[in-house]
């Protein structure tokens, strides 16, 4: 049933080998990890000409965390702690246009440009000379660029469910799947002030929906929202739980849903409404390749997979990222990697930043 919902809105489950990895979890670390949340501190930095707000914790090298859409520095809670005892300062910002860090008006403050020099500002902030960038969904964007763009600063990147893509040869939007019907989310995302009025409607409620229609744990692997009927909604398809599964709890709903009743969701949909600038501004590094270490992961139920052509990308991603370490498959996981398999996840990062040759 799921794999002819997705055939019929152009989209595939993934089908190639890919190295599949189970890890052990406990209830024990579980608690634990909840607990060390607590210990982690926030302030605001300034970088690149804008204001971030950031979570930290622990000493040693640093390792920034770039969260996606529609998430907050705590997307990556149990990244934090996990990290700061293993020996790394964990660094968790609100990226531009979320929680408590600045928000351009301007659409156009919001290329990857802006974002990777936000990123490269942060590790100016710490008066750290380089490290490691790890990104989830929009955040694995930045991170990517990060380190293709500034091998220099970001010795080694880690990605989360979006793996780098090439530059296409044709405008992104122009590729996104579209019918008489109805049309992919992303270019419901374009057209400012249509999304913002559906999502702000009632924040907790559009938290709640996005988080579960896209897990592990929908049954219809997001192909609920993947496809936006013309005139129609985003949220409107989207499965809603009767119960929140187990990665999820009503404090994590009512924290992002804080996070957006203050911020507003503009900030992140003007991400979206640079994907052509973004094509544009690129030109002059078609063909480059990323040349530090890298790590990908992505869950084998997460709807980006799914996405056209993307079983071939990440076939052949080593022809783009020469150093790649490895590329796992999360068995059961959705798009939420970090969260939804949060024990499987630091295991993997902390494994990969190990490897790594000492960079403070």
């Amino acid at each position: 049933m799921e794999d002819a919902r997705l055939r019929n809105l152009g989209l595939r489950r993934l089908g190639h080998p890919l190295r599949r990895r189970a890890f052990p979890s406990s209830e024990v670390e579980t608690r634990a990890r909840e607990a060390a949340v607590s210990e982690l501190t926030q302030r605001i930095v300034a970088t690149n000409g804008i204001r971030l707000n950031i979570a930290e914790h622990g000493d040693g090298p640093p390792v920034l965390l770039c969260h996606g859409f529609p998430e907050s520095w705590y997307s990556w809670r149990h990244q934090l702690s996990a990290l700061a005892a293993a020996g790394f300062h964990a660094v968790a910002p609100d990226m531009r246009g979320y929680g408590k860090s600045d928000r351009p008006e301007a659409i156009d403050q919001y290329t990857l440009f802006h974002l990777v020099g936000d990123m490269v500002g942060l590790l100016d902030a710490l008066e750290a000379p380089s490290s490691v960038i790890v990104g989830h969904d929009w955040g694995a964007v930045v991170a990517w660029h990060a380190a293709l763009l500034r091998p220099d600063r970001f010795h080694a990147v880690i990605g989360l469910s979006v793996p780098f893509r090439p530059r296409a040869n044709a405008r992104p939007t122009s590729l996104m799947p579209r019918t008489a019907e109805s049309q992919f989310y992303q270019l419901y995302f374009q057209q400012p002030g249509i999304a913002e009025a559906e999502l702000e409607r009632d924040p907790r409620a559009t938290v709640r929906a996005m988080l579960y229609a896209v897990s592990g744990d929908a049954s219809d692997g997001g192909a609920g929202i993947a496809m936006v009927p013309r005139g129609g909604s985003l949220l409107q398809a989207a499965e809603v739980p009767a119960s929140l599964p187990h990665w999820l709890s009503e404090r994590d709903i009512d924290f992002y849903a804080g996070e957006f009743q203050r911020a507003g969701f503009a900030g992140g949909l003007n991400w979206y409404r640079n994907i052509d600038r973004n094509w544009e501004l690129m030109a002059p590094f078609a063909g480059a390749r990323i040349k530090v270490p890298a790590l990908y992961m992505a869950g084998n139920r997460d709807l980006v997979v799914a996405f056209p052509g993307m079983d071939q990308l990440l076939a052949n991603l080593r022809n783009f990222i020469p150093q790649i370490r490895d590329t796992l498959m999360l068995p059961g996981c959705g798009h939420w990697t970090q969260q939804e398999r949060p024990d499987e996840v630091n295991a993997a990062m902390i494994e990969f930043l190990r490897s790594l040759p000492n960079r403070g």
